[in-house]
């Protein structure tokens, strides 16, 4: 299956070296096994979104290793991908952006002509094959519609889709220069969450391989993680709950509240994807 990373730093802005290229179990590494798109999204400065994505493996895209070491960002939102049945191109490598927000997802919706036709205007932006794009489009729109409000678009989309399509797996993060949001929905596949909004004085690991790995970037910004798999061997994961949207605000306060029914309506199981989706079947890890 796809891998997903998003992190909040507040206000700050730091890397995520450590997260993306030297955990025990980075995104690099998973790459390994997610061979057919790497993106990274932060934000400028400004606040500008800035968007590096490549139909490649992370492992073997040198220009990842590059920006994973160069970004810095007070949010970040990472994906190594595993298609489900749609090509590897530019346009359908996550992360995607629309209105300055930037959007990475796992799994598999079905019904795309129904999203389709339901999108109406809104599939003008779509550039894309993927059900992601589109499922991102949707929040856009509801988002909108919502007075750019975005929990209660996130709120709307996932509700619409959770009673109208069929759905394997729809886990997402959503990211704007000050804000995080995930949501773990239903319950196939992971989706951790780390808080270490507590100084520490760095981070530091030995990797399965007895690498010594030291992260100082990190020791005094605090910050909240959200990822497909743990990441290292920090005991302070946990796993969302399902149906429950995680916003992460400017000041690092971390809300949770249920938005979605944690059933869906139509749900898919692997007998019923094609033979590329179901290799996005849960690992167990």
């Amino acid at each position: 299956m796809c891998r997903l990373f998003g992190m909040s730093a507040g206000r700050a802005r730091v890397s995520a070296t450590f997260w993306l290229l030297d955990a025990p179990d980075s995104l690099t590494r998973q790459s390994h096994v997610n061979p057919d798109g790497t993106g990274l999204g932060t934000f400028d400065e400004a606040g500008r979104p800035v968007l590096e994505k490549q139909p490649l493996a992370a492992w073997h895209d040198a220009e990842f290793s590059s920006e994973a070491k160069e970004r810095r960002s007070a949010t970040f939102v990472a994906h190594v991908r595993h298609s489900s049945g749609t090509a590897p191109r530019p346009e359908n490598t996550h992360p995607f952006e629309l209105d300055g927000r930037l959007f990475a997802h796992n799994g598999v919706v079905e019904g795309m002509p129904l999203l389709e036709q339901h999108l109406g205007p809104a599939m003008g932006r779509v550039r894309g094959d993927t059900d992601s794009e589109r499922l991102f489009a949707l929040v856009t729109a509801e988002t909108a519609a919502a007075g750019g409000d975005v929990g209660a678009g996130m709120e709307r989309a996932l509700g619409w889709v959770a009673e109208h399509l069929p759905v394997y797996a729809v886990n997402v993060v959503l990211t704007t220069p000050t804000e995080l949001w995930a949501c773990r929905y239903p319950d196939t596949h992971a989706l951790w969450l780390l808080d270490r909004r507590r100084p520490v004085e760095g981070l530091d690991h030995r990797s399965e391989s007895g690498t010594h790995v030291v992260s100082d970037d990190l020791a005094d910004a605090p910050c909240v993680v959200v990822a497909s798999e743990r990441l290292d061997q920090d005991p302070g994961w946990r796993m969302l709950d399902p149906g429950v949207l995680v916003r992460v605000g400017p000041d690092l306060a971390v809300t949770e509240r249920a938005v979605v029914d944690p059933e869906p309506r139509h749900r898919l199981e692997p007998d019923d994807l094609g033979a590329a989706a179901a290799s996005q079947r849960p690992t167990g890890r």
